[in-house]
């Protein structure tokens, strides 16, 4: 039967059947100690500290993403919060305006009616001059008259 030797076992194959076999000597425990040995060597000085730095890096990560997240939150409600004084400013600047508007709409048809009003008296009185002063035509006219038909009578008489 052909034997393939590796440090800590035999390797037989069996022809007949095609199967292979293992046979164990005594380098195999040594290999096994010097493995856990180092394995345990290993976990202290790579392992362990690796783990560390990783859970420390994830630690400082989430730590960020947390306050990221935070931050974010916050200037959320800010904008949210400066939205809603602007939007309040608006509204009171929007009523602030309508009042005035009201306020000068209102002083403007005052002071146009009182215009109205004094244009009208104005026109009233204007009215009365010229009646006075028509009435006064009239009188001077008619004085007048009788004058000039008692010329007109006496130069035809005179003819």
């Amino acid at each position: 039967m052909p034997q393939y030797g590796i440090l800590f076992f035999n390797v037989y194959k069996n022809h007949i059947k095609g199967e292979i076999m293992l046979e164990f000597n005594q380098w195999f425990f040594v290999l096994l100690a010097n493995f856990l040995v180092l394995l345990f060597v290993l976990n202290l000085i790579l392992f362990q500290p690796l783990a560390k730095i990783m859970k420390e890096r994830e630690g400082a990560t989430t730590g960020a993403l947390d306050e990221a997240q935070s931050l974010t939150r916050k200037k959320d409600e800010a904008v949210a919060r400066m939205n809603a004084e602007l939007s309040a400013a608006r509204n009171m600047a929007k009523a602030a305006f309508d009042t005035l508007k009201e306020q000068g709409q209102s002083a403007q048809k005052e002071t146009l009616s009182k215009a109205e009003a004094q244009a009208l008296t104005m026109i009233e009185q204007a009215r009365k001059e010229l009646r006075a002063e028509a009435e006064k035509a009239r009188a001077a006219l008619k004085a007048d008259i009788e004058k000039f038909s008692e010329e007109i009578v006496r130069k035809l008489v005179k003819a």
